[in-house]
């Protein structure tokens, strides 16, 4: 079984958004196609990771990621498949702890999941909850989502839905090992603080805020990560967000995204582009120019486990995103593969996968006495 160090890939967001060039707005029919040939797209150009977010809300389509995510399982081979945002404040975690396992089934198990609280507020009336409860809500519904993941029958009560008594959620994990969760913030030490209790992931998708914002929330994690056992600080598993346009000549970059960059609808009519990527890792340029910006992240947050960027968003055309997801994964990922093992210290943990958490949990077994050390039939997919 080969380690991943690190794993690059991109997320969507989906939004359906005009195309300040040619003002046509794309249908959602034609926005919810494009993403599924850009996620097949990741896979064709060697990445490891697609990413979709959940949204209820205009201008956003990806409503049903479990929808999305079942159909790229059955047109992939090794992309591992995730969420961007799975919104743990107003889904119900029995449904959570049901449709992600049996995703991870369908999927042979590259599935995993970044739990986050959403972008806009009017989305918790529509789903029956108060926005002013929503860091009580993220913890109670992921404790509940962590025991009926981890414990066969649950007996569960708390204050935010009915009790359980006797329950099973059905299917079980893959393996008897759950989907591996990330906790996603921009915002919210009480999620770093939650990432590091349970030993999950930490996600901080730094696109929109300065980098010592998210210094503190990812050292806070590490810290805590250490301090309830589950390894040392360089162990804990981080994940960041990014941005990239490219194009061989940096000022065509600039000329051909800037459009794109004043219309978006999460950052369009504030700060100017200038403004936006000189404190933030927006990067707009060369394929180069990206490799030397990514390399910083490293300096300024530490080895981590997952790269996630933001390609398809702001009415960018389907034609221009699969060009740059062929720089990408010809002209960048390969040399920050290359850059960022060679200077990794010894230790460091890699990025997870279904297949190499089964072969942790048979090696346990294995050294306990309990079972013999040898491969399962089902295999997974490691990426």
């Amino acid at each position: 079984m080969t380690a991943t160090p690190i794993q690059f890939g991109i997320f969507s967001v989906g939004d359906v958004t005009a195309d300040p060039t040619t003002g046509r707005t794309p249908t959602e029919h034609e926005r919810i196609k494009a993403i599924l040939t850009v996620a097949r797209k990741a896979e064709e150009v060697g990445l490891d990771v697609f990413a979709t977010g959940e949204h209820h809300n205009p201008p956003f389509v990806p409503s049903s990621p479990t929808t999305m995510l079942g159909y790229l399982a059955a047109r992939t081979e090794r992309l591992l498949l995730s969420t961007a945002t799975t919104l743990i404040t107003t889904n119900d975690p029995v449904k959570i702890a049901e449709d992600y396992a049996m995703l991870q089934h369908i999927a042979d198990g590259r599935v995993d999941l970044m739990m986050g609280r959403g972008n806009t507020g009017p989305v918790y009336p529509w789903f029956g909850q108060d926005i002013r409860q929503g860091i009580p809500l993220a913890i109670e519904n992921y404790a509940l989502l962590h025991q009926l993941w981890t414990e066969d029958v649950v007996d569960w009560e708390g204050r935010f839905r009915t009790p359980l008594q006797g329950f099973t959620s059905t299917p079980r994990p893959l393996d008897g090992i759950p989907p591996f969760v990330w906790h996603g913030s921009i915002r919210s030490p009480e999620i770093a603080e939650q990432a590091a209790y349970y030993g999950d992931g930490f996600f901080a998708n730094h696109i929109f805020w300065p980098t010592g914002h998210f210094q503190r929330l990812i050292n806070l994690y590490r810290d805590r990560f250490e301090h309830y056992g589950h390894g040392t600080r360089e162990q804990a598993l981080v994940g960041l967000g990014g941005q990239v346009f490219m194009r061989p000549n940096s000022q065509d970059a600039v000329r051909e995204f800037r459009p794109y960059f004043d219309n978006a609808p999460v950052y369009g009519h504030g700060p100017s582009l200038e403004e936006f990527t000189s404190q933030t890792p927006l990067t707009v340029g060369s394929p180069q120019e990206v490799i030397e910006k990514t390399l910083t992240f490293r300096e300024h947050f530490g080895d981590y486990q997952r790269q996630l960027f933001l390609m398809d968003h702001a009415g960018l055309p389907l034609k221009t995103v699969l060009e740059q997801l062929d720089m990408l994964g010809e002209e960048v990922v390969p040399v920050l593969r290359k850059e960022m093992a060679a200077g990794r210290p010894a230790g460091t943990a890699d990025a997870p996968t279904h297949a190499a958490r089964a072969a942790a949990v048979r090696s346990a077994a294995a050294r306990d006495g309990a079972v013999p050390n040898d491969e399962p039939e089902q295999e997974g997919a490691a990426v």
